[in-house]
């Protein structure tokens, strides 16, 4: 049985098999096939499809043309008729030929033409049929069999018969199997039919309970280390194909978020210490060495365990860029870190299982800048970053005098960075985090992007004072604020009258997923 790979993959050192022929250069398809797409490019990494339809019969005839030039015999069930489609599938799989569901709405009047019957079945299951042009239609059950009768064919129509191996027609065996070809699927019973098809292809199988393959250790595991040449994702939740390659990537990598996983939210929740290592006045974090710390952020992170159904993160939040009285050598109001400084306490927390934030308080230099300063210690995969707009200053503004602010178009130009970044490394989602408690302190909220597949945008309530001041604060950053953005508190141990505890935490609408200690 030919089928596109077999034919066009002469340029990878695949041999020609029989029903490979020479002649004109084909048509390219408006939507084309893995094999027509990877003869185009030849792209050393591969290449990504992704096909879609409305509804399984659809998405069935879009997977077989996908992978099938033509088929000998093609297996045909109703899409209605499930108490017929393990057989049909097993049978397909059996002779390594597609299978088709038959609608459930009766055939459209067509007009033959000279290569078969023309009309409105441009993307329809005899319009499949037409294509491939079996010699057999193997029908699974009575739906499938009346269906048949109203469409004009010249193949040989055959009811499934029961065999020990599914199916048994003389002449049709199954051909090589297409090994550097996966094909991913949901589980959702629309894709059977598709799923079955690629199966009966000998293209490996994944199954996913969610379309990112970054979602879940299972999927990561399932990909890590995999050669992976040519994929074919089942339905359009699965997204560009460009995006999807790059997916892929990153969880081939197999490196995982504390919590499992590359994707950060929903799915988790983090509960950080906030300071700067070895000061006791700019937060909780220095009040200890870091394995003191670590251990600390375990304790308080536990505190949080019962409260919620899903993994709760220790992190760290460092203070990673001082904000300062005076103006400094280089007269930004901003005392740097050393990278060596703050390595110790990054590469123990990765040790550890424990988040890390760099939090950034330029003066009057800008984001981005001071960004790029942390740059080897980003490219690891569980650190984020996070943005202090209120010690942003203007050129002539001084801390403790003013409250700094932030334009959207900085914020911006370091979401780009640091997300193209984190897609250049392979890396999972990273945090980039928004500090706020004045409306003021971020111009132009709304404008601020939030779509980048590799960031999650985290928005955090950073007021102290009472509980009716800290509530005060929280509803209003949540007007006109940007779209899909997350949220984060924080607690103050001194501050704050009172404290809020976990349980008051957790009770505030909409839940946290990130909550600090000052």
């Amino acid at each position: 049985m030919p089928r596109l790979r077999a034919c066009i993959a002469l340029s990878l050192g695949a041999l020609l098999v029989t029903g490979c022929t020479s002649g004109p250069e084909p048509t390219v398809d408006p939507t084309p096939s893995v094999d027509q797409f990877r003869s185009r490019t030849a792209l050393p990494e591969g290449d990504t499809t992704v096909v879609d339809g409305a509804g399984a019969a659809a998405l069935a005839v879009a997977t077989s043309k996908a992978i099938f030039q033509s088929a000998p015999a093609v297996v045909l069930v109703a899409d209605d008729d499930t108490a017929a489609l393990e057989r049909a599938g097993n049978a397909a799989v059996a002779l390594g030929v597609p299978l088709l569901l038959a609608p459930s709405a009766p055939v459209p009047t067509v007009t033959p033409g000279p290569s078969g019957p023309v009309g409105d079945l441009d993307s329809g299951t005899i319009a499949e049929l037409t294509r491939l042009q079996p010699r057999t239609i193997v029908t699974a059950g009575d739906g499938a069999s009346k269906w048949i009768a109203t469409a004009s064919t010249t193949a040989t129509v055959v009811p499934l018969v029961d065999s020990a191996d599914g199916a048994v027609i003389p002449g049709i065996t199954p051909p090589p199997p297409l090994t550097d070809l996966l094909v991913l699927v949901r589980d959702d019973p629309t894709g059977v039919a598709a799923a079955t098809t690629a199966r009966a292809s000998g293209a490996r199988i994944l199954v996913l309970g969610n379309t990112d393959p970054r979602s879940s250790s299972e999927s990561i595991k399932a990909i890590a280390g995999q050669k992976i040449e040519h994929v074919l994702a089942v339905g359009g939740a699965f997204g560009p194909a460009d995006q999807l390659r790059r997916r892929l990537a990153t969880a081939a990598t197999g490196v995982e978020l504390p919590g499992g996983g590359q994707v950060l939210f929903p799915g988790r929740r983090m509960v950080a210490l906030y300071g700067h290592p070895g000061d006791t006045v700019l937060g909780a974090l220095g009040e200890q060495p870091v394995g003191a710390a670590i251990a600390r952020a375990k304790q308080v992170a536990a505190s949080y365990g019962a409260l919620v159904g899903e993994p709760v993160v220790p992190t760290f939040e460092i203070i990673t860029t001082v904000a300062s009285s005076g103006p400094g050598s280089d007269g930004n109001y901003s005392n740097e870190s050393a990278v060596e400084k703050i390595r110790p306490w990054v590469d123990a927390a990765r040790a550890a299982g424990v988040y890390v934030m760099l939090d950034l308080q330029p003066g009057r230099t800008d984001f981005l800048t001071q960004a790029k300063l942390y740059a080897e210690l980003l490219k690891q995969p569980h650190v984020g970053l996070a943005l202090d707009p209120e010690w942003r200053l203007k050129p002539d503004q001084v801390h403790m005098v003013q409250i700094g602010s932030v334009s959207a178009e900085e914020i911006n130009q370091v979401g780009q960075w640091l997300a193209q970044l984190t897609r250049d490394n392979y890396l999972p989602q990273k945090i980039l985090m928004l500090h706020q408690f004045r409306l003021d302190m971020i111009s132009n909220r709304p404008a601020v992007v939030t779509s980048y597949d590799e960031l999650k945008v985290v928005i955090h309530a950073d007021g102290f004072g009472s509980t009716g001041a800290k509530f005060n604060t929280w509803n209003a950053l949540h007007l006109n604020a940007p779209a899909n953005v997350w949220w984060g508190w924080k607690n103050f141990y001194d501050e704050d009258t009172p404290t809020f505890t976990p349980q008051q935490t957790y009770a505030i609408s909409p839940a946290p997923v990130f909550v600090s200690y000052q």
